[in-house]
């Protein structure tokens, strides 16, 4: 049987419930919904007709895909000296340096695998 949200706090105005849908709690409850709306079914077009139930692998893949593309924040400490390269090899290919960090992050985990 689903869960029911335990969070019963009531929203005054859309603004509000806007904000809290912002808010990482907010984007969590949002994301597990559509996981289940998507494994029961029920997702549905903006003209309200049902999409036909789809393939647990096609799923999987696509939350794969989605997964590859979507971000999220960490907090990582670095040598002060490996981000003021991070910083010259920005400025020489007109990047920033988190972008830089990124890039470097990415070719050392496919070269690890």
């Amino acid at each position: 049987m689903a869960r029911k949200s335990t969070d019963t706090h009531t929203l005054k105005s859309e603004a509000e419930e806007a904000d809290w849908y912002a808010t990482p709690r907010g984007r969590e409850q949002t994301r597990r919904e559509f996981e289940r709306a998507l494994r029961d079914g029920a997702v549905t077009r903006l003209g309200g007709t049902k999409l036909k139930r789809t393939d647990a692998k096609v799923l999987a893949e696509l939350m794969e895909q989605a997964k590859a593309k979507a971000t999220k924040a960490i907090s990582i400490r670095l040598p002060i000296a490996d981000i003021e390269l991070a910083k010259g090899i920005a400025e020489t290919k007109g990047i920033g340096y988190q972008s830089v960090l990124k890039q470097a992050i990415r070719k050392g985990l496919k070269k690890a695998v």
